[in-house]
């Protein structure tokens, strides 16, 4: 197998690291998802890592609380998630730098664009945690935001479904699955792809998004060496 891309955003949800559960890490769950990353590294292949927080919080499903505060606990449950991905990367022998938007320089290096792009230069994953620093704003954004400054290939947004339908395969079992959207089609349709904020970053930066299934994690292999797996969202041809 050879890599299709050089340099990639992996978005992982935080459900993803739970496993069969509803809470929490399941930690085995987390080495399975790090070994085709390892995997993919070895091959040479740049990756950087956005980390969801919904296993633990999520701002907006709140309710009554302050949504900014609310926000601001959602950012720290992305870094207890972005702390169990990289020891797990760590314990397969992977060296991994975590860089947070919100400065906690105790856990991990302040987000720094430019020691990020010189960390996946060396053959570092980079795993970011705490979104994009703001409330308002969703790890989809954060993802978005981070792959257009560190200039990479692509987004792969590693999911619970295996890519994206005309409506929710859960509740609908006549839905649809696109093999591939243009980014106006995503946001006309409102496709449950990314929040909109990140579909039209990612429009504006003509940067490719490929959702695929996290339930089985070689996946991110295969989407790695451009296997036609999920389904690939890019600008208009």
């Amino acid at each position: 197998m050879k890599p299709k891309y050089k340099r990639v955003l992996l978005k992982l949800s935080g459900e993803s690291l739970a496993g069969n559960a509803t809470h929490g890490i399941d930690f085995d769950t987390v080495l399975k998802i790090c070994e085709p990353i390892k995997k993919c590294a070895d091959m040479g292949v740049q990756i950087a890592i956005v980390v969801g927080g919904g296993n633990f919080w999520r701002g907006r499903s709140s309710g009554q609380m302050d949504r900014t505060r609310a926000d601001h606990m959602g950012m720290l449950a992305t870094t207890i998630n972005a702390l169990g991905v990289a020891d797990a990367l760590e314990q397969l022998g992977m060296q991994v730098r975590v860089q947070t938007a919100i400065a906690m320089q105790q856990i991990a290096e302040p987000y720094i664009r430019n020691r990020a792009v010189r960390h996946l230069e060396k053959g570092r994953v980079v795993v970011f945690g705490c979104g994009t620093g703001n409330p308002f704003f969703s790890t989809d954004t954060a993802a978005a935001l981070r792959a257009a400054e560190i200039d990479a290939d692509i987004i792969m947004k590693a999911t619970m479904v295996d890519g994206v339908y005309d409506s929710d395969p859960k509740k609908n079992p006549n839905a649809v699955k696109y093999d591939s959207l243009s980014f106006m089609e995503v946001l006309n349709k409102n496709l449950q792809v990314m929040d909109s904020t990140a579909a039209s970053l990612c429009k504006d930066n003509k940067i490719p998004i490929l959702v695929f299934s996290i339930n089985e994690p070689e996946n991110i292999l295969k989407a790695v060496c451009g296997e036609p797996i999920g389904t690939i969202v890019e600008e208009d041809s």
